[in-house]
């Protein structure tokens, strides 16, 4: 997996390999090399929580499904795009 500046950038990368993934994936079936959760997840990322408007996450999961993410990732990058516009605006 190639290192991702930002989940902008990894939306990008899976949209753009989606056939390569497809194939090593059905090959790794194949092979019974598939296991759940084998790809350890680079670098440290805290985790948080917040709570959300109902209405909003459906919002996401409706926006995120148009652009073929999970709705976490989707908000995971409008919440990035929305603080660096806000720095950038000098907020």
């Amino acid at each position: 997996m190639p290192e991702f500046q930002s989940a902008e950038e990894e939306a990008a990368w899976w949209d753009a390999n989606q056939a390569t993934v497809e194939s090593l994936f059905t090959a790794a079936m194949a092979n019974g090399t598939v296991r759940r959760g084998t790809l350890v997840k680079r670098g440290n990322t805290p985790t948080t929580t917040i709570r959300l408007a109902a209405e909003d996450i459906e919002l996401a999961k409706k926006r995120a499904a148009e652009k073929g993410l999970k709705y976490q990732t989707y908000l995971k990058m409008i919440i990035h795009q929305a603080l660096r516009q806000d720095v950038a605006a000098g907020g």
